[in-house]
């Protein structure tokens, strides 16, 4: 009995001391803490918000390179392959490895400043130069080393300082050094090209003078009749002017279509200097050897990119193999692609591009007004536009039935107006045009043909009737206005039957330019402003406009239904249809 009472007693103090046990080791165990739900809760909204921007960054940024290599593809599957060369340096396999020497150098004191001094004046006047062995730029056209004549010359022609591409220009082309300039329009790039050349015919003269039926020494290749004929005019000014003080007289021909071969032909007979030339002309007169290019050393294409757009790349070609010896080769326009830039380098020796702004890009003297109308509204607005600006005012049209239209509607409301397009015989054209120079007309209609590089006085208003197809030809036109420092008009009608595109582009342009936006055009957004979103490059790296890619150019998509449609019609007529 004792010994059961003994047990029980046991048996409880051993469970007491087991529950103190337990009790006491929960006691001493640590009460759990309740973590935040959640993967990134312990970190600050802050830096969550900085992890997720570089990680979108990151994204975009392979997206862009993606996208570039994709683009770069394409580009270099349209690059031209064929050198733009004569075909029997090709085939020779002739490359040039020196510029031609000349013997102009620069003052010396201007030879001695630093590099440093050249690039400060550069970025003054927002000249950028590409190229080895860069010529200093020089601010006066007295420590160019131009006669006092000269100077003179161009103090009445109202030129008093050299602009920025002439600045750098001249002393490039006066160093023999092959060229590719590039500035808005208006800016006096005519100069730069024609104030050597005559310094080069001149030294040549003076050395042994041209006999009956040599030359050119130089040659000048313009993509219309207007500006070969304006170019030619300069040039005749200026000798006039020299020959007058004294100095050798410089012969300048002119070889357009339209005019009378044989009236050209007597000027060429009694040799000459300098010959200024459309391509189809020049290739004819070529081919039937009524001129040669044996002496020529100084060949200059104005608007380079739009003969090599108009379908003269191969005549270009075919003119280059007539020349007798290495040439000094400029090539000048407003708006040069990349892809013509590098296309041209081909036919260069150690180029120099000289660009003064962004290839393509609108003058900032120039403001622009876009307007949305229906294109019966047209006309009725045309009066309200012209009454804005005093006279002369230049009319674009795309077709030559329009301009036909609006010259004829224009005479009947009582407007002093004269036309040009390329339907209308060369006599009166060239009357047209000299009657709107000498103000006798008040307002010029014209298609492309008066865009490209024309230099009309004064010209206080362009109106575009409508849209051109290309941004490029846009550029063009509006330069008419706003030059030598004063300020221009231009207004553009647009509406519903404008491709997509364009729009785009001219809505980029008149960002560039700081310009007002129109509300419909501000509404657009294009894939280009996606890949600027995305950190990417502004434009399109075939034709050079702002408001596309080169995924969707619409100059490149031309370009390739044209040559499928030469492809087919090759066929055609290989298939034997030819003989019918």
């Amino acid at each position: 009995m004792k010994e059961s009472e003994q047990e029980q007693r046991q048996s409880s103090t051993a469970t007491e001391t087991e529950e103190e046990d337990e009790h006491q080791a929960q006691e001493q165990e640590p009460v759990p803490v309740v973590k935040a739900i959640g993967p990134k809760a312990d970190v600050s909204l802050l830096d969550q918000h900085s992890r997720l921007k570089k990680e979108a960054e990151a994204r975009n940024v392979s997206e862009r390179e993606k996208q570039l290599k994709e683009e770069q593809k394409i580009l270099e599957s349209v690059a031209e392959k064929t050198a733009l060369m004569g075909v029997a340096e090709l085939a020779k396999g002739i490359q040039y490895q020196e510029s031609i020497q000349t013997g102009w150098q620069p003052p010396k004191h201007i030879q001695d400043m630093p590099e440093s001094r050249h690039n400060r004046v550069r970025r003054k006047h927002h000249i950028l130069v590409e190229g080895e062995s860069l010529p200093a730029p020089i601010k006066t056209f007295k420590e160019m080393k131009f006669p006092k004549p000269l100077l003179s010359c161009l103090k009445k022609m109202g030129i008093k300082a050299p602009t920025p591409i002439q600045i750098q220009g001249i002393p490039t082309v006066l160093s023999g050094r092959d060229m590719i300039g590039i500035a808005f329009t208006g800016s006096g790039k005519t100069i730069v090209f024609t104030l050597p050349l005559m310094m080069f015919c001149l030294e040549q003269e003076k050395r042994l003078p041209f006999i009956r039926d040599e030359g050119p020494y130089g040659l000048i290749i313009c993509p219309s009749r207007e500006l070969a004929r304006q170019t030619n005019d300069i040039i005749v000014s200026i000798s006039q002017y020299m020959e007058n003080e004294g100095f050798p007289a410089i012969r300048s021909g002119l070889c357009i279509g339209g005019v009378a071969v044989k009236e050209q032909m007597d000027v060429i007979h009694k040799g000459v200097h300098v010959l200024v030339a459309t391509p189809g002309r020049l290739m004819d007169m070529l081919a039937k050897k009524m001129i040669n290019l044996d002496v020529c050393r100084y060949l200059c294409m104005d608007e380079a990119d739009r003969m090599i757009d108009m379908g003269f790349e191969e005549d270009v070609r075919t003119i280059f193999s007539y020349f007798k010896g290495q040439r000094q080769t400029l090539l000048f326009s407003a708006t040069m692609p990349k892809k013509i830039q590098n296309f041209a380098r081909s036919a260069l020796v150690h180029p120099v591009t000289v660009n003064v702004g962004r290839a393509g890009a609108a003058s900032l003297a120039i403001i622009q007004e876009v307007e949305y109308l229906k294109q019966e509204e047209k006309m009725v607005q045309l009066l309200h536009a012209l009454q804005r600006t005093p006279p002369p005012v230049l009319i674009f049209s795309e077709k030559k039935q329009d301009v036909d239209a609006i010259h004829e509607y224009l005479l009947l409301k009582g407007v002093e107006a004269v036309s040009i397009h390329g339907g209308k015989d060369q006599e009166e054209r060239t009357l047209s045009v000299q009657q709107f120079r000498a103000k006798q007309k008040d307002v010029l209609v014209a298609t492309d043909v008066a865009s490209k590089g024309l230099d009309f006085p004064e010209i206080h208003h362009v109106i575009n009737y409508d849209m051109p197809d290309d941004i490029e030809n846009y550029v063009h036109r509006i330069g008419r206005t706003g030059r030598r420092g004063k300020t221009g008009i231009a207004t553009t009608f647009v509406n519903k039957n404008c491709d997509e595109s364009i729009l785009l582009d001219l809505k980029h342009l008149l960002i560039e330019s700081k310009q007002k936006i129109p509300p419909f055009l501000a509404t657009m957004v294009s894939e280009n402003e996606q890949f600027l979103a995305m950190g990417g490059e502004v434009g399109c790296s075939y034709c050079g406009g702002l408001g596309h890619r080169i995924t969707d150019c619409p100059k490149l998509e031309a370009m390739q239904s044209k040559q499928a449609n030469n492809i087919g019609r090759k066929d055609y007529l290989a298939s034997g249809a030819a003989d019918w």
